[in-house]
This record gives C-alpha cells, structure tokens and sequence, in this order.
C-alpha cells in the first residue's frame, strides 16, 4: 500500500461523491474525479440531479471511458431532485468522507448555481467537500497549498489533513495561514512611543501563533512533514476573507479550510469565515470536516 493512502485512513477519502451536470465542464469534472480517487485510493459515487436518459448514459460512460486514469470502484447515481437535497441525501445514505464539485470562480445574485450549492452543502454536509473552480482534462500539478492555521479546535484535523493531502497530489509546499483579527492589536497611534506598542504588540501575537501552529505540525509523524517546504505566516485582517486574498496573491493551488463552526441566530447574519470565500473563490477549495478521528 503506498505510504499516502496508509496516513489518509485517520481523515480518509476512502468513499468520494461527485455531483455532475452535462455542462461544458462534464468530461474534465470527471477526469478530475478520477485521478482523486486514485491520488486516495478511494471509491467513486457519481450522482447525477436529473432524470436518467440513454442518451445521457452513454454519454456519460463514454467519457469515463475515455480517461487515462481509471477506477474499478465507480458507482453512478440519477436521482430526481434539487441538487442540493440530492446530493446530501446521497452523501448520508453512503456515509462519504469527501463531495466533490465543480464551482463557479464568482457568484452573483441572480446566477447563483454552483455558488449557492456550495454554500449550503457545506454548510450542511457531514463531510469533506472539495470545490474545483478549474477542472482540467489534462493534470496541473499541485504544488502549493495554503492552509488557515486559526485559533480553533477543528484547526489540528485541518492542518493534519492538509499534510496527508499534500502527500496524495505530490505537493511540496504548504503555507500555514494564521489570521489575527485587527481589534486585538487596536491602539491609538498618535506618537513614536505608541507607534512602538502597537509594533511589539504585533510582533508577540505573531510569536505567539508561529509556535501554536508549530506546536500542532510538530506533533504530526515525521513521515507525513518530510520532502514538504512549511511555512507559516502571520497576517491582519478579516478572519475567512484575509486567508482567501493571500491565498490569490500567492497563486496557491489549493486552500485548505476549517468547515464551518456551528453559528448563532446573530452569527448566520453576519457574512463568517468560509463564507467569504464561498462568495469569491480564490483557488480550488478543500473544506474539511472532522469527524473526531485521532
């Protein structure tokens, strides 16, 4: 067995479902999939929201078909429904560890597609999702991943995750993202010797986050660190939004996220974490729901 997919069986992705369309994006989507459930030796559960045709059928096993990369764990699924139902209901009845879809780069209000589904499975799903926002037939390399480093308690999972994760696509950098919200380093600055507070202060909350996030990776096996360039980097701003800006200026192929905390009545109001990045997605997107393996 290779060594990824021993390390993936405590955060595996041992059973995948994608949700499909007969969009433009069809043959590469399901490339994509194919070669991800090779990368993690899993299953494949294709659903489609939609009425099943002859047509539609050999269309769609054609381009199975037609893949360098194949799967001899693939099951095909149509089912009449919302996508949204459809695919969660699907994602329970086969206990998946990871949806997979395609999504939009940018929503807005009145095409809202992909965007919208997104939004709510993950928002729903008891699972992984992974939103590809540029599925391609040919492979692009993984090679940079970013990863939120946040003061929270899904954040070990993520981050281990995240390693396995690297392993499986071959990546060999990971950016480990810790956003520090502006209000804790809030002081005036109306002089030299204030300009200063604010300075150190920032400087002993960037030491204090480098070694929480140290402290995590280091207690990962040494197996899953080794061949992979860490950094950490420390950055002001808005929690979800900051994290999804340095993710586009550095051109990360993968952004590796907490799943959504469980919100408040006031909290779902407000526009959270991973919503801002659900809103504009700066790069492929993995949002990982722990289900509380060690």
């Amino acid at each position: 067995m290779n060594f990824y997919i021993a390390v993936m069986s405590s955060i595996a992705f041992k059973k995948i479902l994608v949700g499909f369309a007969f969009s433009p994006n069809l043959k590469a989507n399901v490339f994509e999939s194919l070669r991800m459930a090779h990368f993690f030796g899993g299953e494949l559960i294709f659903v489609h929201a939609g009425s099943k045709t002859p047509e539609k059928e050999t269309r769609f096993k054609e381009i199975v078909a037609s893949s360098p990369v194949q799967s001899e764990k693939i099951m095909i699924e149509w089912r009449v429904g919302s996508p949204v139902n459809t695919l969660l209901q699907a994602s329970q009845e086969f206990d998946v560890d990871l949806i997979l879809l395609g999504a939009l780069k940018r929503e807005n209000v009145l095409k809202f597609y992909l965007g919208s589904i997104a939004r709510k499975i993950t928002r729903k799903a008891k699972c992984s999702v992974l939103l590809l926002i540029n599925p391609s037939v040919e492979r692009r390399p993984c090679q940079h991943i970013v990863v939120n480093g946040f003061d929270s308690p899904q954040t070990k999972d993520t981050i281990r995750a995240s390693f396995m994760v690297a392993k499986a696509l071959g990546s060999k950098k990971i950016s480990l993202v810790e956003e520090i919200s502006r209000s804790k380093v809030a002081v005036a600055v109306d002089d030299d010797r204030s300009l200063r507070r604010a300075t150190l202060k920032k400087e002993k909350l960037r030491r204090q986050e480098h070694t929480r996030v140290k402290d995590v990776v280091k207690k990962l096996p040494a197996e899953l660190t080794s061949d992979i360039n860490w950094i950490t980097q420390s950055i002001f701003g808005r929690r979800g939004y900051s994290i999804g800006h340095y993710a586009k200026v550095v051109r990360a192929d993968l952004l590796v996220m907490n799943a959504q905390e469980n919100l408040s009545f006031v909290d779902r109001l407000i526009t959270r974490d991973i919503e801002h990045i659900l809103a504009e997605l700066p790069t492929d997107v993995l949002i990982i729901n722990s289900k509380g393996d060690d």
